[in-house]
């Protein structure tokens, strides 16, 4: 096991503090349409010792999602891939939600001795959305999961050849939350089996999960026990934890929610995961209140040393 982080801002005073703290890989978000963005950040997280090894968010995909791609989309992509592949970087992490991306209805709710987390409760979610302002923002489309289905299943016969072309592994993140349908739009991606299913539609080594702990955990599944079902199937790994179901949930610290961590890292040892595994929408810490809700430095800092405790004491 290998870890790795997002950072917001990337910048070398950032990249400091993860190489300090252990980090040996860094995940960057879509750098858009050109090569030389991509090759200039590889080569300031390589400065700091670490590599750049995942392409996670905000990838040109929505039209793919929705099948109504006129091809722009298609070429963004495989375009990606290409760049990915000269830059010699692995995975590409993806999502098939329509229409949002994931989603909170409150940024501040309060964890241990007051740390800020970002919760969801639908409810509060779907009174939102009854207002006109915020459903012309999510749209008002609908989809349906058959279709979601169709789309998912037309992208990949054409993407697939191209990632094992450039030896590039593409690992899907599940719905968050992992709900049957939001804002009108129906979701696949929000159960084992329906994974299993992703699995069998594209049976390569290049098609495989991002496991996001906390989307699993508030499916109700039993972590350590879907680990081992999914098996090798696991190619990255987000690290964290929810209090509560897919319908209202919050997130906590990594040390303090019901799930069994130090079992999950036995989990991952088992089945013989050595990917990276990145700590994933961490608390705000006291001072930290003005900065992007989930992805805050010193809850950042704080998960490494707890994760890298795990992976050690795992292996005694």
């Amino acid at each position: 096991m290998r870890l790795a982080s997002v950072l917001t801002p990337l910048n070398d005073h950032h990249l400091a503090l993860s190489a300090q703290c252990g980090v040996e890989e860094i995940t960057v978000r879509y750098p858009g349409p050109e090569l030389v963005p991509l090759l200039q950040t590889k080569a300031q997280i390589e400065r700091h010792g670490m590599k750049l090894g995942i392409v996670e968010g905000y990838l040109p995909i929505e039209k793919l999602k929705l099948g109504v791609d006129d091809g722009s989309d298609m070429a963004a992509m495989k375009l990606l891939l290409q760049h990915m592949s000269e830059a010699e970087i692995p995975l590409l992490c993806y999502n098939f939600m329509a229409g949002t991306d994931w989603v909170r209805t409150k940024l501040d709710a309060k964890e241990r001795g007051g740390a800020l987390v970002t919760a969801f409760d639908l409810r509060e979610a779907e009174k939102a959305m009854s207002l006109s302002a915020t459903a012309s923002q999510i749209g008002s489309e609908t989809i349906s999961a058959d279709t979601l289905w169709t789309n998912l299943e037309r992208m990949l016969a054409e993407l697939m050849p191209e990632a094992e072309k450039r030896g590039i592994t593409l690992v899907m993140h599940p719905d968050d939350p992992p709900l049957p349908v939001f804002a009108g739009k129906a979701r696949i991606m929000n159960s084992v089996e329906n994974f299993e299913r992703l699995m069998r539609i594209a049976p390569s080594r290049h098609n495989a999960i991002c496991f996001c702990q906390g989307t699993f955990a508030a499916m109700g599944v039993d972590i350590p026990a879907t680990i081992r079902r999914l098996g090798a199937h696991i190619r990255y790994v987000h690290f964290r934890d929810v209090r509560g179901t897919a319908e209202a949930f919050a997130e906590t610290f990594h040390d303090n929610g019901p799930t069994d961590m130090a079992a999950a890292m036995r989990a991952y040892r088992d089945i013989g995961f050595n990917g990276p595994m990145r700590p994933d929408h961490v608390p705000q810490l006291d001072g930290e209140e003005n900065g992007e809700p989930g992805y805050t430095m010193m809850g950042r800092l704080f998960a490494y040393g707890y994760m890298r405790g795990l992976m050690q004491a795992i292996e005694t």
